[in-house]
């Protein structure tokens, strides 16, 4: 089995998980809810409420990498890396709902950067978290996808909303789908890490016992000698 990274990988799988699942339910509202025909009148308003939805999602995943990094600040490890995510979900979130003044350039740009540097950071953990081959593919895959995402969604202004909105739903879903399989992906690899920690122990206390059966059989055997010794001379 490769080497993990159990400083990272024990204590964030399951924020994988939770944010993969919390994806996956955006994502899918988002690409499978039915067309909305919207006029011009209230064309403004379903924008607004796109990133509205798209800001409340941002800071659910916020709350759950903060909730991660305050769990393991007890741990006095790991707690940078949820921080990191916390602060950039909730930062990108507070921008679309207070700041961008329903200009929607100014919010594609903010969802575009916001994308990218996602896409980003799963590229850099990538290479830091683990050299698990398969983790590694999984955050490449995201990585790159978060990437080009972010182009698309910059020029996102082309499209109408509605397509808009399901661009970003299949983006979700590829994220709620590869953050799933990253975190069962971990938390089997913790299992089975566990697994041999338990056999090796297993192992050391079997090489103990049989090294303290072979100490006592030589101290027999030395002090028969001594005690066979000790008679010759009195002899």
């Amino acid at each position: 089995m490769a080497h993990i990274n159990r400083k990272y990988i024990d204590k964030h799988w399951l924020t994988f998980i939770f944010r993969g699942a919390l994806a996956i339910a955006f994502g899918g509202m988002a690409l499978f809810t039915r067309n909305i025909d919207v006029s011009v009148e209230d064309g403004g308003s379903y924008t607004s409420l796109i990133f509205t939805s798209i800001s409340i999602f941002l800071i659910f995943m916020g709350i759950i990498d903060s909730a991660n990094a305050l769990y393991n600040t007890t741990k006095k490890h790991g707690w940078i890396n949820s921080i990191i995510d916390a602060a950039i979900d909730i930062i990108a979130a507070l921008i679309l709902l207070f700041l961008s003044n329903g200009d929607l350039t100014f919010q594609l740009i903010v969802l575009s950067v916001y994308v990218l540097i996602s896409g980003i950071i799963d590229l850099f953990h990538s290479f830091l978290s683990t050299v698990d081959p398969t983790d590694r593919f999984i955050r490449i895959i995201a990585g790159c996808i978060g990437c080009i995402m972010a182009f698309v969604i910059l020029n996102a202004g082309k499209f109408d909303i509605s397509m808009f909105a399901r661009f970003f739903g299949v983006y979700m879903l590829i994220v709620g789908v590869t953050s799933l399989i990253y975190g069962v992906h971990n938390r089997a690899q913790i299992t089975e890490d566990n697994t041999a920690r338990k056999e090796a122990a297993s192992a050391r206390s079997a090489l103990k016992a049989v090294a303290k059966s072979t100490a006592k059989k030589t101290t027999k055997k030395t002090s028969a000698k001594s005690t066979k010794t000790l008679k010759k001379g009195k002899k």
